[in-house]
């Protein structure tokens, strides 16, 4: 299969929306990450996604719309989802609820809920309205590996498997999205933390939720929660301080400014040295592919300073990345 990466015009946009009722696949760009696209409601259209990625079968979808009235048809809605979709939509949040008959079983891995989300990225949302489908759009890569936030990432990863890369440019967030599960909508449970806060659906819900997994089969509510995901092929380990000295095949990543270290030219990126969790977050996959193809022995990266905003989601991919941390 030829792999095209095509530009957004209005012609683009059509033919691919008619792909995407042939039960095509397209790789699309979101503002979090991008995402390979095939019609939600379509059973064999999701399954091409799975093979296409080689992604496990009990690894749920998320299913993208363009506006929340398509959402409530797609799941059992709640106020909670209303008030968090009014405030936070098109966004990186995604919501976990009971799914409808209409969602095949495919796309929720057998579970009886479903993912969510509107997403903001033009593109993107400019191929939803043109199609009018729901769209299931796991990260556009090879399960398991490093998040692709240009279309040469998915090219990366893709090439050969999928027929069109639609080109947005680079994810101005540059992770995936938060995921709160609120199938019971008294007690939220944030399974993924990304852009959008606890705090930030605290002061909307008026009670924070529920941090991380609260049993074993809050696993497997929604994609992205495996104990090991984003990874390089790279031995990636986390770090508390920087390394006392660095092979020649060794880098460091940081988020702090460094001391005069001895270190190999070129073996250092640094994702922010102000706080700026927004920068940092945006750099992190692109930095982490970018060593990963080096040929390097190990990655070090330093734990991300308690002052680094969204510092918890850039936490989370990089504990799910590394082989083995000495910090948190």
């Amino acid at each position: 299969m030829n792999t095209r990466i095509v530009e957004p015009t209005p012609e683009i946009i059509t033919l691919l929306a008619k792909h995407l009722h042939e039960g095509g696949l397209v790789a699309v760009p979101a503002e979090t990450v991008y995402g390979l696209a095939a019609h939600g409601l379509d059973a064999d259209a999701c399954g091409r996604i799975f093979a296409a990625k080689q992604r496990p079968a009990d690894d749920p979808l998320i299913l993208h719309v363009a506006t929340t009235p398509q959402a409530r048809s797609l799941t059992r809605w709640n106020d909670a989802a209303e008030i968090l979709a009014e405030r936070f939509w098109p966004g990186p949040l995604t919501l976990v609820l009971p799914k409808d008959h209409a969602v095949p079983d495919i796309a929720t891995s057998g579970l009886p809920s479903v993912a969510v989300r509107s997403p903001q990225h033009p593109v993107f949302r400019s191929l939803l309205e043109t199609s009018g489908l729901p769209l299931a759009a796991p990260s556009a890569n090879p399960f398991g590996y490093i998040s692709p936030t240009t279309a040469a990432h998915v090219l990366q990863g893709l090439d050969g498997r999928i027929p069109y890369i639609l080109d947005g440019g680079p994810c101005p967030i540059g992770i995936e999205s938060t995921i709160l599960d609120l199938r019971d909508p008294a007690a939220p449970k944030l399974l993924r933390p990304g852009a959008i806060t606890a705090e930030d659906i605290a002061e909307v819900l008026g009670t924070p939720p529920l941090i991380g997994y609260q049993s074993p089969a809050d696993r497997r509510l929604a994609p992205g929660l495996q104990h090991k995901h984003y990874s390089p092929r790279t031995p990636l380990v986390m770090v508390a301080s920087p390394p006392a000295a660095l092979a020649k095949d060794e880098a460091y990543v940081h988020f702090t400014p460094l001391a005069a270290l001895d270190y190999p030219a070129n073996n250092c990126r640094a994702l922010s040295l102000d706080g700026n969790g927004e920068e940092a977050a945006q750099k992190l996959f692109a930095t982490l592919r970018e060593l990963d193809q080096a040929k390097l022995a190990t990655i070090y990266i330093e734990n991300p300073p308690p002052q680094l905003k969204w510092r918890e989601a850039i936490f989370d991919r990089l504990s799910r990345a590394a082989v083995k941390s000495n910090a948190r």
